[in-house]
Formats: C-alpha cells, sequence, structure tokens
C-alpha cells in the first residue's frame, strides 16, 4: 500500500477527519475512493484527498454540502463568485466577531480594574431607602442589555466621590419634581419639559437614553408597583406626573410614546 493509495483509515488521519466522515461523504457520493486493493477494499488516490481537501475548505468557509458537490462537479458552476460572495459574509461575520471582543474587553476592563460600591458606601452615599439588593434584582431583569453593559462599565470605573455627585444631581432632581407636582405644573408646559430632558440627561450615568428608551422608562415608572410606591413616597401623584411629562417630551421629539419600544 502506497501513500498514493490509502485506506479510509488513513485517509482520515491525513486530512484530519473521521473515518466516519469519509464513510458519509462517500455515500452521498461527495468523494468517492477510486481504487481497490486486490482484497477489495476501496483506496483513495492522490487526486481523491486533492478533493477531500476541497471539501475541507468549502466547508470551513460554510458552504453545505451539496452545494459543495455541486461546486465540484458541475463544469458551469461559478466557483469564483461563490466564494467572492462566502468572503463577503465571511468579513461581515469577522467585524461582527471583532465588536464582540471590544465588548468583552470593555467588560474585562471594567470588572478588573475599577471600583465597585460596597452595600455600605451605597447606603451611605443614596440614602436610608437605598436597597443595596436592587443591583442584583436589576441585573437578573436588565443583564442581558448593551444598556446593562454599559450601566456596568461606567459603575465600576466610578470612585466614591463620583457616586455621591451622581447621588446629589438625583436627590435634586428628585426634590424638583415633587415640588413641581406641588405646584401644580403641567406635563407638556416649558418647565415639565426641562424636567423630564434633566431626568432623561441623568440616566446618562447609567446607559445613553434615547427619547424611545425614555418613554419606555416613563411606562415603567408609573406601571410598575415598586418604581411606582418610591416615586410617590417622595409626592402623591409624582409616578403618574412623571409618565405624563416624559410622554410629552418625547412626543416633542418625534416619538409615540404610547407605543414606543426600547431602542
Amino acid at each position: 500500500m502506497t501513500e498514493e493509495n490509502l485506506t479510509v483509515g488513513r485517509a482520515a488521519e491525513l486530512v484530519g477527519v473521521s473515518v466516519k466522515t469519509l464513510h458519509h461523504w462517500d455515500a452521498i457520493g461527495l468523494v468517492r475512493p477510486g481504487g481497490r486493493t486486490s482484497a477489495g477494499y476501496r483506496v483513495y488516490s492522490t487526486e481523491d484527498i486533492a478533493r477531500v481537501h476541497r471539501v475541507l475548505v468549502y466547508r470551513e468557509l460554510g458552504f453545505p454540502l451539496a452545494e459543495i458537490a455541486r461546486l465540484l462537479d458541475d463544469p458551469a458552476a461559478d466557483e469564483r463568485e461563490h466564494l467572492r460572495r462566502q468572503r463577503e459574509q465571511l468579513t461581515e461575520r469577522v467585524a461582527r466577531l471583532e465588536k464582540m471582543i471590544a465588548a468583552v474587553d470593555r467588560m474585562l476592563t471594567a470588572t478588573s480594574g475599577g471600583i465597585r460600591l460596597t452595600p455600605e458606601q451605597q447606603v451611605e452615599i443614596f440614602g436610608d431607602d437605598w436597597d443595596p439588593a436592587w443591583e442584583g434584582k436589576a441585573e437578573e431583569r436588565w443583564g442581558d442589555t448593551a444598556q446593562w453593559e454599559q450601566y456596568a462599565e461606567r459603575a465600576a470605573a466610578r470612585k466614591p466621590d463620583d457616586w455621591r455627585a451622581v447621588a446629589e444631581r438625583t436627590h435634586a432632581l428628585n426634590a424638583d419634581l415633587a415640588a413641581a407636582v406641588r405646584a401644580g405644573v403641567a406635563p407638556g408646559s416649558p418647565e415639565a419639559a426641562a424636567l423630564a430632558e434633566r431626568h432623561r440627561a441623568g440616566m446618562a450615568a447609567y446607559f445613553d437614553c434615547t427619547y424611545s428608551m425614555h418613554a419606555c422608562l416613563g411606562r415603567m415608572f408609573a406601571t410598575d408597583p415598586r418604581f411606582a410606591a418610591n416615586l410617590d413616597a417622595l409626592e402623591p401623584g409624582l409616578a403618574t406626573w412623571l409618565r405624563d411629562a416624559i410622554f410629552a417630551n418625547a412626543r416633542a421629539h418625534g416619538i409615540a410614546p404610547e407605543t414606543a419600544v426600547w431602542e
């Protein structure tokens, strides 16, 4: 037996596939060994092995076996055009993978190099009514979103003094929102629009918030019992008022708040 006439086992070892794979390719007519030993066993010639290698290349590029067979056997098949199209698809896949790698790198940097607040620091900075368990609950709910990824990056990069500044801005905004409700400020008025913009801008401490996302948050503030209770504890009716102010501001920026989606 020479290297030009290989048994299925030796051919499989040489090209790096299983014997089962070669048997399957033989059965479907993709690569059929052309020779036989004196005992009647089928063997692979140099040309057969070359065909196996071409199949492996096409399979690595993502071609289905049926299309590979057509490319190899149909003289009218445009092999170069198929390869050109497959190259475009591979280039797009590489771009997507590079974006994913960059996102993972950012998360690694955030989780390894940043500073996260302890539960005690959270209560000290955000107040006695702050529950450190909220972050874990939020991660369960939104942990697979791009916005949570942004939050994790930004949170990990902040020092306690940075969080104190965030908390001070939040407390000041909450006080102004409550005062607006007490004063009867109408949602949609310039004053309410300014407060809605401050609220949306305040979300940048956590993630980039579009007007459509802000409208979704407004709906949640009024309908989720936990959010509504926290807002109404600041001023009765604040949850509904904030939703209406956010909705009016979203409409002013071309968003239909009732049907807004998270984008």
